[in-house]
């Protein structure tokens, strides 16, 4: 039992290229965030026809919580990359002000959560798909409370929150799954299970 609790700690303990990986990760998406953010606002009049349709566009926001679980695989950095990203996109001037990281603490908390029901054992693409959708559930769940109170229920607020669960599914669960795999295979991930993985994937 020594042994393994051991091995189990030094499997989790982060190394400093962990940290590099995550900020960069996690930064470039906050620059990201803070674009996406733009084309938001943009988009607007696209759903006018059904503006609970826009967050098909949701799950974009939510990549680098799956990203950074997939790739670092240590407890966690899916929460981490999410958390920064957030920070990072506030900082830059994100519309939505410093709410936006506290949105990104609930969205990162999602898709840690997944992750940790495997034990930080499992990164294939079921597990980045529960990841997925359990950070568009925490998002879904922190936008129908904060941001979408005023709405009715039935004709907005249960739509853009499903909607939001699918958008995330796809684009950050299986987006960020795919993404990993491109990632591996240009070796650019060799210092990580995921890059050593690329043979086989």
């Amino acid at each position: 039992m020594g042994v393994l609790a051991r091995r189990n700690r030094e499997t989790n303990r982060w190394r400093t290229v962990d940290v590099v990986v995550a900020a960069v990760i996690a930064v470039t998406f906050g620059v990201i965030f803070w674009a996406w953010g733009l084309l938001w606002s943009v988009a607007a009049p696209v759903f006018a026809f059904f503006p609970p349709a826009q967050a098909i566009m949701y799950g974009v926001w939510l990549i680098p919580a799956v990203l950074g679980g997939l790739v670092i695989r240590r407890p966690g950095a899916a929460l981490f990359c999410e958390m920064v990203a957030a920070i990072v996109s506030t900082l830059l001037g994100s519309e939505w002000g410093s709410i936006t990281i506290l949105q990104g603490l609930a969205q990162g908390i999602g898709a840690e959560l997944a992750f940790a029901a495997f034990r930080y054992r499992s990164f294939r693409l079921p597990t980045a798909l529960l990841a997925g959708a359990l950070t568009g559930l925490s998002a879904a769940l922190f936008d129908f409370f904060v941001w979408n109170s005023e709405y009715a229920l039935g004709g907005y607020r249960i739509p853009y929150a499903l909607l939001t669960i699918a958008s995330a599914t796809a684009i950050a669960g299986f987006g960020a799954e795919n993404l990993t795999r491109a990632l591996a295979r240009t070796g650019v991930l060799d210092l990580f299970p995921a890059g050593r993985e690329r043979t086989t994937i």
